[in-house]
């Protein structure tokens, strides 16, 4: 099965999918409104993969409900994150919107685009971080001329 084609299945940890969106040189980061213990920490969107769903499948369902957006799902973005002792995996792709959809905070607090620069300002859920320290390079290559 070929890379961010996984299917979900109950004897594999729970897997968790995220969008990196990058547009001119900046990266979308979303603000969480709950659950309480992590309001207000900043994530990439995305959610679970429900059964019988690929990875990509589940990132874009997840673009469409929590931004509004259509989602071409892309390469890979940093290793797996482990996340609830084991229990789960955090699995981000690059992901460009479709003909010119902009997203819109339907279920998180707020949203940002940040530059390289502005990585650090936001306080990201920690699950998150090593996907923030691959950034760099990402934003580096897709910076306009």
């Amino acid at each position: 099965m070929a890379l961010g084609q996984h299917v979900s299945s109950a004897s594999s940890p729970r897997v968790i999918v995220a969008a990196v969106i990058v547009m001119a040189g900046r990266v979308l980061a979303c603000q969480r409104s709950a659950p309480p213990e992590v309001a207000g920490r900043w994530e990439f969107p995305g959610g679970k993969v429900e059964p019988g769903e690929t990875d990509a499948q589940a990132l874009a369902r997840e673009c469409a409900e929590e931004l509004g957006v259509r989602a071409e799902v892309g390469a890979r973005v940093g290793p797996d994150v482990p996340l609830a002792h084991g229990r789960a995996v955090l699995r981000v792709f690059e992901v460009t919107l479709r003909d010119g959809d902009v997203p819109r905070a339907l279920e998180h607090r707020a949203m940002r685009w940040l530059a390289v620069d502005e990585l650090d300002s936001v306080p990201w859920l920690p699950a998150d971080e090593p996907i923030v320290a691959e950034l760099p390079a990402l934003l580096a290559a897709e910076r306009p001329a």
